[in-house]
This record gives structure tokens, sequence and C-alpha cells, in this order.
């Protein structure tokens, strides 16, 4: 269960940061986005997958959050 770091870039896309793997990337699609929760399944631009539980109400970003490979 990593411990990633979200964050937005320069160009405001949300970033996904796994630091004991120094894996950053952005991320592509998520389950669950909207005022009421965010979460659910994740997905990476390289396809990998991660999910977390949704958050109600949305975490503001950046913040770190515990999440599992889906």
């Amino acid at each position: 269960m990593p411990k990633v770091m979200l964050r937005y870039s320069d160009k405001g896309k949300l970033l996904f940061y796994v630091a004991k793997k120094d894996q950053e990337d952005e991320i592509a699609k998520v389950e669950k986005d909207d005022e009421n929760a965010w979460g659910g399944e994740v997905e990476l631009t390289d396809g990998s997958k991660f999910y977390i539980d949704p958050i109600s109400p949305p975490p503001k970003f950046p913040t770190t959050l515990m999440f599992k490979k889906a």
C-alpha cells in the first residue's frame, strides 16, 4: 500500500508521485471526481492502476494519501 503525494503540475495536470519507487506520472482518469467525492480506481497515463476508497468531501491538493495497487 504505497503512500502517494498528489499535486498539480505547472500545466494544471494532477500528478501522482510514489517516493519509494521514484515514480511520477500524470493521472489520466479518476473513477469518482466531483464536488461530492474523489477516488475509486485511478489510472495513470502509463496504464498503471491504483485504488483508494472515495473521499468525501474531496481532498485539497497537494496532499499525501495511501493507495492500493488495482
